[in-house]
């Protein structure tokens, strides 16, 4: 949500040009991103300057951007309200002779990538800003990425580039700490009470994550994929707004190709949607072909969409329609997820995958011993979902699309979390929901799998396989920083071609390209 670059221990007074904040002795900036939902604003005291980049709430008038002198008393109200806020933040606070401060909110929407050089501490949204600032590979990051088990914390792939994670806080005064908070608190299943009506509950908890923000009807897309959790918040929106909701979805290739057209189109039917619906096919955009932007050398964080290019061409179509904001389902999943103790299986999950990837290198996998190590404290937000967060904002923000998270508001979370199993498993609530506004049995037990699968496999065999060979033959980072052995890679991409397709062994390799394009586009 914002960019800049901060010199500490600087006296000199900030000003707001109109388009950036900037001090007079032109050292330090702060560029807010510009739309609609958020706003900017800032105070000083005399000494100390705070200025706040937030995402707007309903119901309130607009901030001004102009910095406001205020008294002692003053300031440290407005810095204690400022920390409150229940939307996405950051805070940049700097005061002469001192370190500068940087604080995310707990409502994190976008990342935050930080990097330092010659006294100076820089910070973006968009990873590629930070290019020049990647020094090298983190051995623990990249083998928590080459198995698919990414943990949320200040490291990423590239040494040299930091991750502010929520609620967290920056101190730059010529080298950068970064300080984790308290872990958030959460709650437990409980009983439901006789007179209890989850569905209802549902119901006033979607509206009140969906009244937060000056949502405006006319300027927003909402995902409606066919799945649960992007189908329940997009047809309670199209009650709530009959004939405005224009929807948007990326079409899967496959097995459940067809039955994902039958179902989104009586759920558009069902319900009082509006006449529009975006849709890529993704048999025209499939992920590594020639023309993706990450295929073609361009510095795209290994963090976002695996699926780049027809999820880039969804956004293109959503912009060109004129949106400014889109809804999504992320954070569904996980607000019903069982906990390990739960299900046995969940605790299983992904115990041994190490064992079954021949392509990973010597210094991989003893990182793996050690990859829970300096990741964030647990947050209000699961922090899978807090890392789909920042896999989808960089691509929506070029576009100029501000992303919309409703299954990620504390009160949504902690209303999943207290439900009894029964709601929980197999997604019964979101089914449950589903029939209650009146969506048919394909609809909420559909029984074909409408999966990115598919797609995956033929990107692989189609792309994937040609580009793992030139990296085999030209080299790599990863190869050179032995993360990734030659030979077993070579090994696999011969079963890949004379192997029936194995999706939980082999798919994996979509990670290997990722990486390998990533590490080739910053190093």
């Amino acid at each position: 949500m914002l960019t800049f670059r901060l010199t500490p221990y600087a006296s000199a007074t900030w000003v707001w040009t109109g388009t950036v904040y900037a001090t007079t002795d032109r050292t330090s900036r702060i560029a807010p991103f510009g739309h609609p939902m958020l706003e900017h604003l800032a105070v000083t005291d005399g000494a100390r300057t705070l200025i706040t980049v937030r995402e707007r709430l309903a119901g309130r008038g607009d901030a001004d951007p102009h910095l406001r002198i205020v008294e002692v008393g003053t300031y440290d109200r407005a810095r204690a309200l400022a920390i409150e806020w229940p939307a996405d933040f950051v805070l940049v606070e700097t005061r002469p002779g001192c370190p500068v401060e940087v604080t995310a909110g707990a409502a994190r929407t976008t990342p935050l990538y930080l990097a330092d050089g010659e006294g100076v501490l820089h910070g973006s949204w968009d990873m590629a800003d930070l290019k020049p600032f990647a020094t090298g590979i983190s051995t623990r990051e990249a083998a928590r990425l080459l198995i698919y088990q990414p943990r949320y914390g200040a490291e990423t792939l590239f040494t040299g580039i930091r991750r502010l994670t929520e609620r967290a806080k920056a101190v730059f005064g010529g080298a950068l700490y970064l300080h984790y908070p308290e872990p958030a608190l959460h709650v437990r299943p409980r009983d439901l009470a006789p007179a209890g009506d989850v569905l209802a509950a549902l119901t006033q908890t979607i509206d009140a994550a969906l009244d937060l923000r000056p949502l405006d009807p006319a300027t927003t897309v909402f995902h409606l994929t066919g799945g649960f959790d992007s189908g329940t918040i997009a047809t309670r929106a199209a009650i709530r707004w009959p004939g405005r909701i224009t929807t948007a979805a990326l079409q899967v290739i496959g097995a459940g190709r067809a039955q994902q057209d039958r179902r989104r189109a009586q759920m558009r039917a069902a319900l009082p949607f509006g006449k529009t619906d975006l849709l890529i096919d993704c048999a025209d955009a499939p992920p590594l072909h020639p023309e993706c932007l990450r295929v073609r050398g361009e510095a795209i964080s290994p963090y976002e969409e695996p699926l780049f290019l027809p999820f880039y061409r969804l956004t293109g179509l959503i912009a060109d329609h004129g949106a400014q904001a889109l809804v999504t389902g992320l954070g569904g999943d996980e607000m019903v997820a069982l906990s390990p103790e739960e299900s046995e299986a969940v605790a299983a999950a992904n115990a041994h995958i190490s064992d079954r990837l021949p392509w990973l290198g010597a210094d991989a996998r003893p990182a793996l011993c050690y990859s829970d190590d300096a990741i964030a404290p647990p947050a209000i937000v699961n922090a899978i979902t807090l890392l789909s967060l920042e896999t989808t904002a960089p691509p929506l923000l070029r576009a100029g699309l501000w992303p919309i998270h409703p299954f990620t508001h504390p009160a949504m979370i902690k209303f999943g979390e207290q439900l009894p199993l029964h709601w929980r498993e197999f997604k019964n609530l979101q089914r449950r929901h589903m029939a209650a506004v009146g969506m048919s049995d394909e609809v909420c037990n559909p029984i074909e799998r409408e999966s990115f699968v598919w797609l995956v496999e033929h990107s692989l065999k189609t792309y994937g396989i040609p580009i793992l060979e030139r990296m085999l033959a030209d080299g790599s980072a990863l190869i050179d920083a032995r993360l990734v052995d030659p030979d077993g890679l070579k090994a696999t991409l011969a079963a890949v071609q004379d192997e029936p397709y194995d999706e939980e062994f082999h798919a994996k390799l979509l990670q290997v390209v990722d990486l390998h394009l990533a590490t080739s586009a910053y190093l």
